[in-house]
């Protein structure tokens, strides 16, 4: 678990955007053989998406559902 801590520190420094749990989920991802290039475009994907979502009054669909604001920055 101390890599995950030392993960998420640095993740703060650069201002990532993602808390514990979904930086936690990228890394199981990247671990399982996901290219992380193309899970950063994903996740970049779904931020563009949410935040129009909340411009136009929606909520943000899946992403903003249930309060979770990790993907929706």
């Amino acid at each position: 678990m101390a890599a995950l801590d030392c993960a998420f520190e640095l993740s703060k420094l650069l201002d990532c955007g993602l808390d514990k749990e979904a930086l936690s989920i990228c890394v199981a991802l990247i671990e399982k053989g996901v290219n992380p290039e193309a899970l950063a475009g994903v996740v970049k994907q779904l931020r563009a998406q949410a935040a129009a979502a909340t411009a136009a009054g929606g909520t943000g669909g899946a992403a903003g559902s249930g309060g979770s604001s990790t993907v929706g920055r």
